[in-house]
């Protein structure tokens, strides 16, 4: 089991890991040996996050999240396969946690009556500045 928050923590069966070949340098060793770790999570179909975690999992994936609603982490930093995995999980549990807070709702506030006032003097004086501007006014 790995531990998300005090009430989620996930089961290591509903993680898909595979080995890939990472890109980029590392001369022939890169060619031979598949560092990387390409991990999937079924966000839509785990027994283990409640709904609402879910949805806003789904949510903050962004480009990760297929259309199956899968998660889809590619780790590639380090050099060995096992370094590679723990910095997978560790990613996917960061998200997971952050879509575990749930957001605070807005309160809607009025502005109050000295600030309507504040706001009022600025933009007459702002008004005030722009008319000098122009070209004088020919008197009679």
């Amino acid at each position: 089991m790995i531990a998300v928050t005090p009430q989620i923590s996930l089961d290591e069966d509903e993680l898909e890991i595979s080995f890939i070949r990472a890109s980029g340098p590392g001369g022939q060793n890169v060619n031979k040996v598949s560092s990387a770790v390409q991990m999937r999570f079924d966000a839509r179909r785990s027994p283990s996050l409640p709904n609402e975690v879910s949805v806003r999992l789904q949510k903050l994936a962004g480009s990760r999240l297929t259309l199956d609603g899968v998660i889809v982490i590619t780790a590639n930093r380090f050099r060995t396969q096992e370094a590679n995995r723990r910095d997978a999980i560790e990613r996917l549990v960061e998200l997971i946690a952050k879509a575990a807070v749930a957001p605070v709702k807005r309160r809607a506030t009025k502005p109050t009556k000295a600030a309507k006032e504040k706001r009022l003097e600025a933009k007459s004086r702002r008004s005030g500045v722009k008319s000098m501007r122009g070209r004088p006014q020919a008197s009679d």
